[in-house]
Formats: structure tokens, sequence, C-alpha cells
């Protein structure tokens, strides 16, 4: 048996001018070794050929460049092409790639593999359950299995689930039917935790759906929100051998979705940013963790917009950590400068000119990691310690912190651009706010110049009704 492994996965907001380029991406190859490490599981499987094409992964951000979307594309359907044929392919994808001016861009990518590979090989994908899907996504894959928690702890176990569904069907013969349920409901990431009501629930009732045949597998999709594109939407999906049955899983499963559309809420006191930094500041609770969660990297927003910091300096925090604002060239500046320099600068406001301008700062550099793909320092400005990055970046784990000189529980403060906080600053925080800061994802939605979702769509349309209407494929 021979199975082809791809994918380009990346998220896109189409409210960022900044543009996601071929460089953005994470690229890796069959022929060289990352693709074991990526996909440890392959080796539970030592009787299949596994045939490693292109993984493309890249930083959610603004639409992909149709270029790069392009030369990723041809260059994963040229290695179908030439070392076929194959029984089926296993797609790692994210489900949220918008490329300029094409909707749809995963099924665009879908179809071209199924015009290269032919009708007979079996399609599956792995989704983040912040993808969007589409009817057209549906009619093209033959399996969709999307993550079930978030913080997305599942991503390497919905992946083998992905390909083990996959070589159970090629292995039995069965090509599965598909159940689409479009759920009109649109929602941040921040809202829909798995890790408290009513995410907790919902996903923790996908499992009572799925029985091993009629229904093989089920998948709940909240969407990605900040994408102006008809397809976006929270959705059901269920895939198996009994229309009927993964008909009514689907439906079951998007009802109790919508059943719980107005109590979905943030996981921790969200304030202004004023508010955020005056209640950590008086409170007892060190560290007390906030999200700069208009500005999130990790949903496409582009990791230099300075309004929560310019607040920050102007309220004098006596002891925090600010991770962090992009900006190479101030980076350069503090290591040419050297380690305990001063130095006067401007930062931020360079890539995200819509809700930011630079801030004009003056510091001492307090540490420097000199690393040659991503250089970082701390620039210390009065009791705040700013995090300065040469690429855009996400500062998840502590260890990041420690490699730049600085304990993040030792701190009053830690102010970080993210929305619901990653397992291990959630493991530090004695106190948690999420910020109403602004930036291209920022969580006032309505606000946004949505211009083609498909509408009536909650909470855009409070009042709307809405009974499931299932789609067979």
């Amino acid at each position: 048996m021979r199975i082809a492994i791809g994918g380009i996965a990346t998220e896109s907001c189409t409210f960022s001018a900044l543009p996601t380029r071929l460089e953005d991406f994470r690229i890796s190859r069959g022929t060289d070794n990352s693709f074991r490490e990526l996909y440890p599981f392959l080796n539970i499987y030592p009787d299949i050929d596994f045939v490693g094409t292109i993984t493309a992964r890249a930083l959610p951000g603004g639409p992909v460049e149709a270029a790069a979307y392009d030369a990723i594309k041809n260059e994963l359907l040229g290695q179908l092409k030439s070392r076929g044929p194959f029984d089926g392919v296993f797609l790692d994808m994210h489900g949220a790639m918008n490329v300029a001016g094409m909707d749809d861009a995963e099924a665009d990518l879908y179809s071209s593999i199924r015009a290269v590979v032919g009708d007979g090989p079996l399609l599956s994908a792995s989704y983040d359950l912040h993808g969007n899907v589409s009817g057209r996504i549906m009619a093209a894959l033959d399996i969709i299995t999307g993550f079930r928690t978030a913080p997305h702890i599942d991503a390497l176990e919905t992946r083998e689930r992905a390909l083990s569904l996959l070589l159970h069907c090629l292995r039995q013969g069965l090509r599965p039917r598909k159940a689409f349920v479009k759920i009109p409901v649109a929602m941040p990431g921040e809202k829909t935790s798995t890790e408290w009501e009513p995410g907790k629930s919902i996903y923790r009732a996908i499992e009572a759906q799925i029985d091993g045949r009629d229904v093989l597998d089920a998948t709940v999709q909240v969407g990605y929100v900040w994408a102006d594109e008809p397809r976006m939407t929270a959705c059901a999906i269920a895939i198996g051998m009994n229309e009927e049955k993964i008909g009514l899983a689907a439906g079951e499963l998007a009802a109790l979705y919508w059943k719980h559309r107005r109590d979905f809420r943030f996981g921790a006191p969200a304030l202004s940013v004023d508010d955020c930094l005056t209640r950590a500041m008086s409170g007892a609770a060190t560290p007390a963790l906030i999200s700069d969660s208009g500005d999130n990297p990790t949903a496409g927003g582009a990791g230099d917009v300075t309004y929560f910091l310019s607040r920050a300096l102007a309220l004098a925090p006596p002891d925090m950590i600010y991770a962090s604002i992009a900006d190479p060239a101030a980076v350069r500046t503090c290591i040419a400068a050297g380690l305990g320099a001063g130095v006067d600068l401007q930062i931020g406001g360079k890539l995200d000119r819509v809700n930011s301008q630079p801030l004009d700062i003056s510091g001492t550099v307090d540490a420097i990691k000199a690393d040659a793909d991503n250089p970082q320092v701390v620039l210390k400005s009065g009791g705040i310690h700013i995090i300065l990055t040469g690429k855009r970046s996400v500062f998840h784990r502590r260890q990041q912190f420690i490699d730049l000189n600085l304990k993040p529980e030792e701190h009053k403060i830690v102010a970080v651009k993210i929305g619901y906080l990653e397992p291990e600053l959630k493991a530090m925080a004695r106190a948690a706010y999420l910020a109403l800061s602004p930036g291209a994802v920022n969580q006032d939605i309505t606000a946004l110049p949505f211009n083609r979702i498909e509408r009536p769509c909650y909470p855009f349309d409070p009042d709307m009704d809405w009974e499931p209407v299932v789609q067979i494929f």
C-alpha cells in the first residue's frame, strides 16, 4: 500500500494587510528526515510505503500571496504526479487558508490533487478546529477529522487519527459517506475553548456519536472568525457507512452547538487594556498574566501593534514583562549597541499600519539572544522588560523567557500577545485577564467590516431562527 503525505497549513486573517509570503512557510520535503520527525506515528505501520511530498506550515497572518500558494501547490502536485500511483493521500492541513484573490483555497487544492491522483485513491485531511469547511471541501475529501481541544493539545493525535481512518477504509475497501451541517454561528477561539463550558461539553459529546462503522468519526469545527468569506462559520461533520446515522450524528452535534450559542464566553475577565493593567498592578497574585488579544500572532495578528505597550508605559507598572514586539531594525540597533547600552528607538507599528503606529521609547539593552534565524533582545524601560524579536514570534513556553534571562514567575505582570492561555502560561498564572486590545484579530467581531459572509449569522443577527440542514456527500 502506498500513501502520499503532504499539505499546506495556515490561518489567514482577511482583515490584515500583512501578506503571508513564501519565505514565511516552514517547508518539509519527503526527501529530508524532518518528515519522520513530524509524523512519528508512521513507524506504527512498517508495511506501508509512505511517500512524503511537501508539507508547508506558516504562522497565521494575512492572506497568502497567490505566487506563494502556486509555488507550494505546484511542487506538491508535481511530486504526486511523478511519484504515483497511490492508494491514498494524507493531508496535514489547518483549514483556514485564504489566498489573495481566491475563496476556499483548500477546496482548490483538493480539487487539484484529485485531478492528479484520479478518482480511485482516498483523500484524508486533518484539520485544526478553527478551520472553515465548505460543501466543495466535503465533496473533494473522503475523510476529514479535526482537533477536539483548544488549546490544541491533540494536534499529533488528530493527524494520526486522519491516517488511521484512511488506512482502515483502504484495508476494508470502504469509501465513507459524509454528512455536513453548516452552523450559522461565528465565534472567536477565545470564547470557545474546550477547557470550559459550553465548549467542554460540546466536544465531549463527539465520542458518543462514533460506533466504528456506521459512524466512523465525527467532528465539530468552531471555524476561523477573522475570515471574510462565505464558508466562515462553525459546522458539524460525520463520516461512515450509514447515511441515516451520520446524518443524525452531524445534526445532533450541530443542534447542540446552536443551543449553546449564547453561552460561549471568555475564560478570563475580558476588560479594557487599562482595566487589565490596573487590576494586575493592584492585585496580590504574582504573576498576573494578561493576553494582548487583538494582536495575537497565533490568530493572524501582525505582532507589532503598540497600543498595549503604550498604555503600560503610561500607567508605569513597577515590574512587567511584555512579549513581544516584532521589529528587526530595533533588534539590530540593540545588538549593535551592546548589553547594558542605552538606546532611543521607534518600535513596532511597521507591519500593522492600520491598527498601530511606531512608538518612541528609550531604554537599556538588558539581554541579547543572537539567534541567526530570529534574534531577540530585552529592552528595559522603567519597570517594563520589553521583548523585541527579529521575526513575528509567539511566546507560549517558559523556556523562551528563560533564554532571555527572564523568570516569568518572579515578575508581577507578564503580558503576552495571545488569546486564551497555552498550557505552560496557564500553569504559571496566579491571575489571568484578557485585554480587549485593538488589532486585526480584535474580539469585537460585530464591529469588523464583514461584507462577504453568509447571513443571517449569529451574533451578527442575534434574533435569527435556524434548524439544522444536513447535506450528504
